[in-house]
Order: structure tokens, then C-alpha cells, then sequence
């Protein structure tokens, strides 16, 4: 017989690092931190797909679908890579991950691209989510068990120019999810679970505009939209029941002006939202029992992704608090020297993180570096002292006169 639930305590440990949970509940339908029928913060499984992995990006507020591309696009909008002016490229990111509550939790992020010609491009993606160790105890207090939990995927995606201004992407990716193999149900009875594996897809567009003026200096607008991990459902019971993942819709758009006639001096501001295309909790009783809204379990994944944007049960208003906000800003100068801010908003009933970030970045020939820092807005957040580091290195063939934007 285990001391606790260890399905229950492994979901709730890796829900918290993706949200700021308010509540949650079992499989079975039981509360495990109380009932509040004010917030309804929508849970997914494998919550590490929607951490931003790399640096510059975490430097801006999480935006990334309509800035220029670089090699870590195939996660923020796989279309962009087709614009890149660079004929290969790579990118490793590591994230220190709730340094706050635990020193050996970290995400890890490689991801490559190449460009066969100057209309299209391959990349592939690989995330890597260290949840530590942890030691469970039977009820004498005896360790019976001290697994490394970890998540993982792996993705392919390709992008082609439609024309000079417009291009779309796709892509598909493996995930694994280890959060160990035996648990137990509130009875005590030991159940045996298993990795949950599964898959999804990107769909992406981006769109951008280089040849507008802003007092006699060249401007660039950007748009962006990707609607990124869909798939179904993942399991680690294999009972028929399983958790969805986090599909999400992220539309943006990016501006980038000249401060001066020779291109030296570079502002982007830009600006993302986000929606989650995954049904929202139902509202419940104090026995648990639904009043409004729909049971997530009974919920198939193509009406679960159009159904998201009206059924919440509070209605529009409800569906409104749902989209998340980042916005930010990077100076460039020469391309050498990037200096990054930005602030990240969601409602307090639907996660409650708010946090400001900054950043800088240094170019040298094919060599990139990107660090990146995350302030909470509120104290004794979990999220403090969030820092992210990436290295880049980009290939370009001298011999050919590549297209599209300057990669960063």
C-alpha cells in the first residue's frame, strides 16, 4: 500500500509547472485542493509542450509567432522558417525550471533547421523536461522508490513560400511522458500506470510586409498564427480514459522600424495572444457533481478544439478570460547586440501568471547568445528567478542570394 496517491501527487506536481494551479481534481472526480467554483484554470497533460524554451522569446513576454525567425521558430510558428536569410542553423536552449522549490527540474531544447532553396525549409525540434528525483515512502516511512521522472519529444516540420510575402508551415512531433509506473487510487490499492505516449501536429502561418516607411526609414509588419499541438487524448492508466494536451491558438503581429538611414539602430514591438483549444472544467457543486459546462471526459478532440471557444460555463465573458496576453520589445543594434523586455498577462481565475521579463543577446559571425530573466508580478511565485540561456550557430551560403528577413 502506498502513503498517498502517487498518480495524484505526480499530476498535481506537473500541472504546477506549467500553471498556477487554484484547483484540481482526481481522475475520479474527487478535489484535492478544495473546491472553488470562482476560478477554472484549464489542465492539460504534459504541461512542459507550452513552456517557452528559448531565451530571446522568454525575454519578450513569450511572443514569437510574428518576430523575425530564427532557428527555435519550429515551436512559435513553423512558417516563419522559410524567410530566414540563413542557409542552416542550430539552437540549443536550457531552462532552469521552479528553482524556488526544487534545484535538479530543467528544461532542455535543440532544434536545427535547413534551407534547400530559397522557398523552403526542413527543421527538426527536441525537448527534453528533467523533473528530478523524487522519494517515495511507504507508511512506515520506508523509500521504496526513487525514480528520475522526465518528459520528452521529438518533431519534424517543413515551411514553403506561397509567395514573396506569405509562406505556411507544418509539423508533427512524438511525446513521451514518464511520471512513473505504479500508483495508487484514494482507497490505498496499488494501480499499475505507464508512460503516456503520444502524438501531434502544427499547422502555421506568417506573413510580413518589408517594404513600408516610417519617416523615411524602412519598417517591416509581421503576422503570425499557429495552432500548435493537436492530438489526442494521453493516458497513463490505459483504461480508455485519458487527459488532452495543450493544443493552442497563438495570433500575433510584429513591428520592426529603423531609428536611423543606415539600418544600424532596430525597435520590434510585438504582441501575442494565446488560446487554449481544450474544453473548459465545468462548474461543480460542493459533492462534485456538474451544474454547468461539460465533463472534459466525455469530450472528443475535434469537439473539444472547436467547442473551446463556447463552452465555458460563465459564457463569452468567460471565453474572453481565456486568452492570455505577451507583449514585447527588442532593440537591436548592428545585429550584434540585442537588448529584450517584456510582460506576460492571464486572468487571475484562469492560472494568475503575470510576470515581466528582460534580456540581451550578442552576435558574433555564425555564434549567438541569448539570456533571458523572468520577475514575477507577485511575490513568492514559483516562477522567480525563472533564467534561460541559448546558443545559436547559422550557416550561410555565400553563393546564394536568400530571401527574407534577418535572423536575430
Amino acid at each position: 500500500m502506498l502513503k498517498k496517491s502517487l498518480l495524484n501527487f505526480l499530476l498535481l506536481f506537473t500541472l504546477f509547472i506549467g500553471f498556477n494551479i487554484v484547483q484540481l481534481k482526481a481522475q475520479g472526480g474527487s478535489t484535492i485542493l478544495g473546491q472553488d467554483t470562482s476560478s477554472r484554470p484549464i489542465l492539460t497533460a504534459v504541461p512542459f509542450l507550452a513552456i517557452t524554451p528559448d531565451a530571446r522569446a522568454g525575454a519578450m513576454g513569450d511572443v514569437g509567432v510574428a518576430t523575425s525567425p530564427d532557428a527555435n521558430s519550429i515551436y512559435w510558428n513553423m512558417a516563419k522558417m522559410a524567410f530566414v536569410d540563413k542557409r542552416a542553423g542550430f539552437a540549443l536552449s536550457y531552462n532552469p525550471w521552479l528553482r524556488n522549490l526544487v534545484n535538479d527540474m530543467s528544461l532542455s531544447y535543440l532544434t536545427g533547421f535547413f534551407r534547400p532553396d530559397d522557398r523552403q525549409a526542413f527543421a527538426f525540434e527536441f525537448r527534453y523536461f528533467n523533473l528530478g528525483e523524487f522519494e517515495f515512502t511507504d507508511q512506515a516511512g520506508a523509500v521504496f522508490s526513487n525514480p528520475r521522472l522526465q518528459e520528452l519529444c521529438f518533431g519534424l516540420a517543413y515551411s514553403i513560400k506561397l509567395s514573396n510575402n506569405f509562406g505556411v508551415g507544418v509539423g508533427g512531433r512524438f511525446i513521451y511522458s514518464n511520471l512513473g509506473s505504479v500508483a495508487a487510487d484514494p482507497s490505498g490499492n496499488e494501480i499499475d500506470a505507464r508512460p503516456g505516449i503520444g502524438g501531434s501536429a502544427d499547422i502555421s502561418a506568417y506573413y510580413n510586409n518589408k517594404n513600408l516607411k516610417v519617416n523615411g526609414l524602412p519598417a517591416t509588419l509581421s503576422f503570425g498564427l499557429n495552432v500548435s499541438n493537436i492530438g489526442p487524448k494521453i493516458s497513463y492508466l490505459g483504461r480508455g480514459t485519458g487527459d488532452f494536451i495543450p493544443t493552442n491558438m497563438r495570433l500575433g503581429s510584429a513591428f520592426t522600424v529603423s531609428l536611423d538611414p543606415l539600418e544600424k539602430n532596430k525597435l520590434t514591438l510585438a504582441l501575442d495572444f494565446n488560446k487554449l483549444m481544450v474544453p473548459t472544467p465545468p462548474q461543480r457543486d460542493r459533492r462534485g457533481n456538474i451544474t454547468r459546462g461539460r465533463d472534459p471526459r466525455s469530450v472528443t478532440l475535434i469537439d473539444g478544439i472547436f467547442g473551446s471557444f463556447a463552452d465555458a460555463p460563465d459564457g463569452f465573458s468567460e471565453e474572453l478570460r481565456e486568452f492570455s496576453i505577451g507583449t514585447g520589445a527588442e532593440y537591436a543594434y548592428d545585429n550584434v547586440f540585442f537588448a529584450r523586455a517584456g510582460y506576460f498577462t492571464e486572468h487571475r481565475t484562469k492560472g494568475a501568471r503575470k510576470y515581466f521579463s528582460i534580456g540581451a543577446g550578442f552576435n558574433y559571425r555564425q555564434f549567438g547568445l541569448d539570456v533571458a530573466y523572468l520577475i514575477p508580478q507577485a511575490q513568492q511565485n514559483p516562477l522567480a528567478e525563472t533564467l534561460r540561456f541559448a546558443l545559436k550557430l547559422n550557416f550561410t551560403d555565400t553563393n546564394s542570394k536568400v530571401e527574407g528577413v534577418e535572423v536575430n
